[in-house]
């Protein structure tokens, strides 16, 4: 597998972000991630099938919402909570905020 693509923060557009997020089961995936720790693919649990699992992994990371690292056969993925807190002040603690309040994403977690 090649190098997986990280855009630079100044890369960032909130319109990318924004529409990353318009999906319930990225907007999981974004609670998810939203404890810090960096999570294996393999560890996430989602109502769709693997593929396209994978699709709205990517989606995120293209937006630069996540970083995906690649080990042997296994890839991880965190949230790059850090940069985009700098790059847009305040935006992911609203979303994480109003997603919890309207149960956006509960269907996407980890496995047990």
């Amino acid at each position: 597998m090649k190098q997986a693509r990280h855009p630079e923060p100044e890369e960032m557009t909130l319109i990318g972000v924004m529409g990353a997020l318009g999906d319930p089961i990225r907007v999981g995936l974004l609670r998810v991630l939203s404890d810090g720790r960096e999570r294996g693919w393999g560890e996430l649990r989602a109502p769709v099938a693997k593929s396209t699992l994978s699709h709205h992994l990517r989606v995120l990371r293209d937006a630069g919402i996540t970083r995906t690292r690649q080990e042997g056969t296994r890839c991880y993925v965190e949230l790059r909570r850090s940069e985009l807190d700098a790059r847009f002040p305040g935006l992911l603690d609203a979303v994480l905020n109003a997603a919890a309040a309207e149960d956006v994403g509960d269907q996407v977690g980890l496995t047990a």
